[in-house]
């Protein structure tokens, strides 16, 4: 299979971005600088924030400056292109009609993923833009899985993770998780899905274990292969 050339759509945030491009590196099969997959990343800040946009609180759309930046990537000669930003999937049909080059879909890769675990009943961690676009709860259903969305005091924590620690550049306590885990644990769902990014490095950080799905890593596993290199086992 020919190899493609990567691009990743970043700032979303940027810490996600990086652990992406580390992810990638540490999960492809290679012995040499040479066989890893060549990545090009524009840790583009500028773009708007998707909640805020989504649930009306900010008029700063930021589809504009993600089609933007995939056509920059094309440019520079990627040949297909993912974002690490769960909630950036609410508007993937956009996105991807103003691609030059084809975006990878994370959400229905982490979708895929949680129905060749066997999963029937599947939890839903995410941004409350996420959540409130149903993006996560539309791919499960798709697979034929139950999505299953925490109350509202667990969704203010894991907004509070993302935003308050994660996006600020602060760890997250594992006194502060343990909570949002014992809630979620409490549902009686067979997966977790980590459906943000900055949730993933949080797993990164705390080693979550195997019930929980991380999107992020679904999406490097999945660039690494789309790209024509392998996962390493």
């Amino acid at each position: 299979m020919m190899k493609k050339t990567l691009g990743i759509i970043g700032g979303v945030g940027p810490l996600a971005t990086m652990f992406l491009g580390e992810a990638i590196v540490r999960l492809t099969k290679a012995a040499t600088d040479q066989e890893h997959v060549h990545t090009i990343i524009d840790n583009d800040t500028t773009i708007p924030d998707r909640t805020a946009f989504i649930l009306g609180k900010s008029n700063d759309n930021p589809v504009p400056v993600i089609i933007r930046d995939a056509k920059k990537l094309a440019d520079f000669g990627a040949d297909l292109v993912c974002i690490p930003c769960n909630t950036a999937h609410t508007f993937y049909e956009e996105i991807q009609q103003g691609s030059p080059v084809p975006v990878i879909h994370m959400i229905r890769e982490t979708a895929k993923r949680a129905h060749e675990l066997e999963a029937n009943r599947v939890a839903i961690l995410a941004t409350d833009g996420t959540i409130f676009s149903k993006v996560y709860q539309k791919a499960l259903m798709e697979q034929g899985i139950e999505p299953v969305i925490p109350d509202e005091h667990t969704q203010k924590l894991v907004m509070s993770v993302i935003y308050d620690d994660v996006k600020s550049g602060k760890d997250v306590s594992r006194e502060k998780w343990k909570e949002i885990e014992e809630a979620v644990f409490a549902l009686d769902c067979d997966r977790i899905i980590l459906g943000c990014t900055e949730l993933s490095v949080v797993n990164k950080n705390l080693q979550l274990g195997n019930r929980y799905i991380d999107s992020l890593l679904v999406l490097a596993e999945t660039a690494i292969i789309r790209c024509g290199y392998e996962v390493k086992k």
